[in-house]
């Protein structure tokens, strides 16, 4: 890539973050197992950087069987004490257990839906939303659609899918398109 590419500000401090934001980011994504490895991963993130996910993210997959939900959902107190001890993974049994429990809500909602892919897109009518922010400072931390989704979540019994959260997977899984008007990827995605 030439140096002189624009792109969403956020990204341009770490080739990590400048791979991720080229490549996923905001890419609409319809895939089941991928759809829960970033809901796994943004519940990891809560209150930590993104990059710190990032860099975990292998680790993270192996730790949780290549995020295959119904693997997960299986997991009992040995795993998670296994989990504990792995310096490769963000070890706090809370989101540990969330994570377990966030597989078994997301196979509930896969029976009832058909797939993740039609609950979660239901929140933005089917398609991205393409928002027109010319300004970083600009992006929400939530909205309208995330305040929903958030609270359908937690009813079916996921957790760390506050509203917060479900915005950030709403932008990493290309719901919304929250590139800003002179990032390259803007019109890409």
């Amino acid at each position: 890539m030439p140096r002189d590419i624009v792109r969403c500000s956020w990204s341009s401090n770490d080739p990590l973050y400048i791979k991720y934001h080229d490549r996923e980011w905001g890419v609409p994504l319809h895939d089941d197992r991928k759809l829960f490895e970033f809901l796994v991963l943004e519940g990891m993130q809560a209150g930590l950087s993104w990059l710190t996910v990032l860099k975990k993210r292998g680790n993270f997959r192996k730790a949780f069987s290549n995020f295959y939900p119904k693997k997960v959902s299986g997991y009992g107190e040995d795993k998670v004490l296994e989990l504990m001890k792995d310096a490769g993974i963000i070890r706090n049994r809370a989101k540990i257990l969330a994570t377990i429990g966030n597989a078994r809500a997301f196979l509930s909602v896969c029976d009832e839906f058909g797939s993740f892919d039609s609950y979660v897109w239901q929140f933005v009518g089917g398609k991205p939303i393409r928002n027109k922010w010319k300004y970083t400072s600009e992006l929400p931390t939530r909205t309208a659609e995330s305040d929903e989704m958030s609270r359908d979540m937690i009813s079916r019994g996921f957790r760390f899918v506050g509203s917060t959260i479900c915005y950030a997977h709403m932008q990493a899984t290309g719901m919304v398109n929250d590139h800003v008007l002179s990032c390259f990827r803007y019109r890409q995605v």
